[in-house]
């Protein structure tokens, strides 16, 4: 064969490597197993043919049956029933077997029948009294079977024609009984009427009613007419609708009922109750609910549900409305009634507290965003999703939330919850599973609303009106005794993981409200009534609280801050419960223990150590003294935990730290000033005010000019500058100078009068914080004592009642009086106003917008004796303080000074009488130019020193150091320390007739060698006692 030309003709050759047999097997199979498909197929079609013609014939036989019994029925009773009477109800007649056979609710014509048919069944029963006559004839029993399937579908057919017709009756779902001639209220009206609870076939009748899923059908009814409801004035009416609702919840399978448990995808509980605003539609049902035990059913019923993690909720009925919140809002809102019973059960109580946690727990916060307690933790950081979880409810829905967890439900819930529990404590009593039961539930219940509501709503509740404190705390005592943590963490498995520590939430909820308490209760009750706890509880409370405090964030730390932080704005659905609230017991435990050491700086009622926690060491203060570790977290969250010592050494660190950075990027002093001896402050202001806050981390050097206009002599290496920060300070915080005033133990604050004296009165207390703040940032310890509640202004915090005997102490008795007056307050004409007197100027101030109409009462007295201590301590010096605040802390950063509390603040500003401790100085001295510690004339030297009064000895320390304040942990930190150098190389009558001299820049105190110990004492007296400015250096 030759080539044709033609390339179809040419072999085929298959390079797969398989043989013509295989692909041609391979082929068959797959052609087999489509033609099987194909025939599967077309049996299915034939299938579903067959049944869909057998459903078509069947539908079509019923309907043309249904029709012909429907005419039959026609025939026989007339259109409109006309021809019925009472018989037609009988057993024996076909009424209501063609009825409830033909009858279509879709229908005008066989609903305008149902209709009529239950306005005869009315008619009749008010006729004659007997339904089961009526149906039944005079012999029940032999045709019970008969009446109950007549009855139950007759009742059925009723709730599905309303529920059929639900859209075009809107108006009328809601409509009371007295509206008889609505077709909704015979309808309902016949449904309540056949399931009356004293007829025979009553619980067969409901079973099979929720077996068909009446409550779902019920739901859509009402969510379908709510909109003309909430339209309605509905004051004293009730709807046909929920009395027929009223008559069907109490059917919960206990005695007298049988009725068998529904499932709980379909019961009252998820159909019904996660309706929104469910109360002010049927408020009548809420009394039934509340008043009949229902609520404990229901309530138990969720708690099961929700601890068996079934989601049986219905679909939202819209983003903002989801049904968890509607439930708990309606659970919360009736629970008010419940709980007020007599009868309320403890258990009903713990199954509230049990759902409504859970519930709550998965609310986003409703808390206002700008409010001071709200958040655990701040930042910025958010994680991936954290915009799909956010949730924002309806305002409605929120503010019945917010109001249902008011006073009176707090009062009622914690009674109930403690009604049987002592808050007197045995410490040889194990708490029993009913205490456990009660602090668990109630402290579990407590930490969700405290994270979700806003806490002044209800804080003062808690902390007054309840036993919530003394309960917890002898719980808490007596389980720590006891080493009984467990029995509270299997309690709580639901809610934290099985290893969580017992104490946690306890302590989540006794911290902020006993936190809350100490803000308002006054001295006496405190130190003298030991109320509401014993001074010897309080210790052993500090202990317990150092050493959760020190396991949570140091042994045991939770998870990073990060992560923290999302939980903290992710309040939806928390991934890390546990981590949560370990954050939030560091917090609220540091902020209660900071409290109470404040306490105890007012009046010490135990060691100062006890804040102290035992595993500080090197390594730790090591830490802390890095950014960004945990050590130093610490010690910025609970300071106290670290002895004050190390805090002074850390912040010295920190100090020089900044000092050495600033020094780094200047080469040479840019700031030389001239100083009048007697106009230092008006100098200094005019000089220093305008420097930037970098000059002002840089040395300044100063020269003085006394009184004749020349110039002292010395060069300033630094002694110069803290001779100058000394007197200035001194001379600026001067009362006489009119910025500050003395309280009566001659402690200094702000003048609320400045103002009145100096024109610019605020920029001087801007100055003036610059100048404090210099002196620490330079370590000059300055004779400055402050009023602790002006220095809790350097710390951002806010003053309460017992804070005011610092300031006016006859103030705060008048306070107190009132507060304890057992008479009529208003009888006292008091009024919501505060005279203010400057200067012989009295003016009157509101302390409430219409103060001066309102009158003090016994209601509002607290609110009164706290607005005027808020006046005295906060709103009077508040222009002074920020302006001091804000100088203060262009050098000394706040975190630095929150480490510190008011006391120890005030430490480091003056230092303290204990740290001239001559002996401390004598072994910290260096000797040069011939003297040694044992030679004749430094013997006599400290012989002398020592017997010098506490004043000639502050004295002496200025003349040598230029601060009379020595360091505040000891002349050890003296840089450089002091020296001693012998003057005059011989010791001629000349050389020492001389004085002593001092090199302050230095510590240098250069002594001649006297040859008495009278010849020392007299010139050394001279020398510091001249006030010679520098002309003796």
């Amino acid at each position: 064969m030759f080539f044709s030309g033609d390339s179809s003709n040419r072999k085929r050759v298959d390079l797969g490597g398989r043989s013509t047999k295989e692909r041609d097997r391979q082929k068959l199979l797959e052609q087999t197993r489509l033609e099987r498909n194909r025939r599967l197929r077309l049996r299915q079609k034939n299938s579903a043919a067959t049944k869909i013609q057998k459903c078509f014939r069947g539908r079509k036989a019923a309907s043309s049956e249904y029709s012909k019994v429907r005419e039959q029925f026609c025939g026989t009773y007339g259109e409109h029933c006309q021809n019925a009477d009472k018989s037609c109800f009988g057993p024996d007649s076909d009424f209501l077997r063609q009825l409830l056979f033909f009858l279509d609710s879709r229908s005008v014509g066989d609903l305008s029948v149902l209709v009529e048919t239950c306005r005869l069944l009315h008619q009749y029963v008010k006729n004659t009294g007997d339904i089961v006559s009526l149906f039944a004839g005079m012999d029940y029993s032999s045709k019970h079977a008969l009446v109950n399937y007549r009855v139950k579908k007759l009742a059925y057919l009723c709730i599905k024609a309303v529920h059929r017709n639900r859209t075009h009756l809107k108006d009328q779902l809601f409509a009371s009984p007295s509206e008889s001639s609505v077709p909704t209220t015979l309808l309902l009206e016949t449904v309540a009427l056949l399931i009356d609870q004293e007829l025979p076939w009553v619980c067969k009748t409901v079973s099979y009613l929720l077996e068909r899923k009446a409550f779902a059908l019920f739901r859509e009814i009402i969510l379908t007419g709510r909109a003309s409801r909430e339209n309605l004035d509905s004051v004293g009416r009730v709807s046909s609708l929920e009395h027929t609702l009223a008559v069907v919840i109490p059917h919960i399978g206990q005695e007298p009922c049988n009725c068998p448990n529904v499932g709980p995808h379909w019961s009252f509980l998820s159909q019904i109750l996660t309706i929104p605003f469910l109360w002010k539609l049927l408020p009548y049902l809420k009394e039934v609910f509340a008043t009949r035990g229902l609520s404990q059913h229901y309530i138990h019923q969720m708690a099961l549900c929700m601890h068996n993690h079934a989601d049986v909720l219905p679909n939202d009925t819209s983003v903002a409305l989801p049904s968890y919140a509607c439930l708990l809002g309606n659970i919360l809102e009736s629970s008010g009634v419940a709980l007020s019973q007599p009868d309320c059960s403890f258990e009903l109580a713990v199954d509230l507290a049990a759902v409504a946690t859970l519930l709550l727990e998965s609310l986003p916060s409703l808390k206002s965003p700008q409010s001071k307690e709200d958040s655990v933790v701040g930042g910025d950081d958010m994680t991936e999703g954290d915009d799909a979880m956010k949730i924002c409810l309806n305002n409605d829905l929120e503010r019945q939330i917010r109001e249902a967890i008011d006073s009176r439900f707090l009062l009622q819930f914690t009674n109930v919850l403690f009604g049987g529990i002592s808050a007197v404590s045995d410490s040889h009593k194990t708490p029993d599973d009913k205490e456990v039961s009660a602090v668990g539930a109630s402290c579990a219940f407590l930490h969700v609303t405290f994270n979700t509501l806003p806490l002044e709503r209800i804080m003062t509740i808690l902390a007054y009106r309840t036993e919530l404190v003394p309960v917890l705390w002898n719980f808490l005592k007596r389980c720590n005794e006891k080493h009984k943590w467990s029995l509270l963490s299997e309690h709580l498995a639901f809610l934290l993981s099985g290893d969580a520590p017992g104490w946690l939430l306890p302590l989540a909820v006794f911290c902020p409200v006993y936190k809350h308490m100490l803000t308002i209760v006054d001295n006496e009750e405190f130190y003298e009534q030991e109320k509401p706890l014993s001074l010897k509880d309080i210790r052993s409370l500090i202990v317990i609280l150092r050493q959760s405090l020190w396991q949570l964030l140091w042994v045991n730390p939770p998870a990073p801050s990060n992560c923290l932080k999302s939980l903290a704005s992710n309040p939806v659905n928390k991934k890390h419960p546990l981590e949560f609230i370990q954050q939030r017991v560091g917090i609220v435990a540091s902020e209660l223990l900071s409290q109470l050491q404040d306490w105890n700086n007012r009046r010490e009622f135990t060691s100062p150590s006890d804040f102290h926690a035992d595993g500080v060491n090197d390594f730790f203060i090591s830490q802390a003294m890095i950014e960004n570790t945990r050590a130093n977290d610490i010690l910025k969250q609970a300071p106290f935990l670290v002895p004050f010592t190390s805090r002074v050494k850390i912040f010295t660190s920190q100090l020089a730290a900044a000092r050495e950075r600033h020094e780094s990027h200047s080469v040479y002093t840019r700031n030389r000033f001239r100083i009048r001896r007697d106009h230092i402050l008006e100098d200094a202001y005019n000089q220093m005010s305008a420097l930037s806050e970098e000059d002002l981390r840089g040395p300044i050097r100063v020269s003085f000019v006394n009184e004749f206009g020349v110039e002292e002599a010395g060069i300033d290496g630094g002694g110069i500058f803290k001779d100058f920060m000394e007197n200035i300070t001194r001379a600026a915080f001067d009362v006489q100078y009119g910025l500050f005033k003395e309280t009566s133990d001659h402690l200094l604050y702000p003048n609320p009068g400045s103002g009145m004296i100096h024109d610019q009165h605020l920029q001087f207390f801007h100055f003036l914080g610059i100048l404090l703040a210099k002196a620490l940032f330079e370590g000059i310890l300055v004779d400055i004592p402050f009023a602790t509640f002006f220095l809790s202004k350097l710390k951002q915090k806010y003053n309460y009642l017992n804070d005011l005997p610092s300031l006016d102490p006859e103030l705060y008795r008048h306070l107190i009086f009132l507060k304890h007056f057992k008479g009529v307050i208003s009888e006292l004409e008091l009024y919501f106003v505060i005279l203010n007197n400057e200067y012989g100027e009295q003016t009157e101030e509101e302390l409430l917008p219409g103060g001066k109409n309102l009158r003090v009462t016994n209601e509002n007295v607290i609110t009164f004796i706290h607005l005027v201590a808020n006046h005295r301590l906060n709103y009077q010096i508040r222009q002074q303080s920020s302006h001091f605040l804000r100088g203060f802390q262009q050098l000394i950063q706040k975190d630095w000074i929150d480490m510190f509390n008011e006391h120890e603040l005030q430490l480091l500003i003056s230092g303290s009488v204990d740290s001239l401790d001559i002996d401390d100085l004598r072994r910290n001295t260096n000797y040069v130019g011939g003297y040694h510690g044992e030679h004749y004339v430094i013997d006599m030297f400290w012989e002398i020193l020592k017997s010098f009064s506490l004043e000639n000895q502050k004295k002496f320390l200025k003349f040598v150091t230029g601060c009379s304040r020595g360091p505040l942990l000891g002349f050890k930190y003296l840089e450089p320390l002091f020296c001693i150098q012998r003057a005059a190389g011989s010791a001629t009558d000349e050389a020492l007739d001389r004085l002593p001299t001092a090199a302050t820049c230095m510590n240098l105190l250069k002594l001649p060698p006297y040859r008495s110990k009278e010849q020392l004492e007299m010139k050394l007296m001279y020398a510091i006692s001249a006030e010679a400015g520098f002309d003796l250096s």
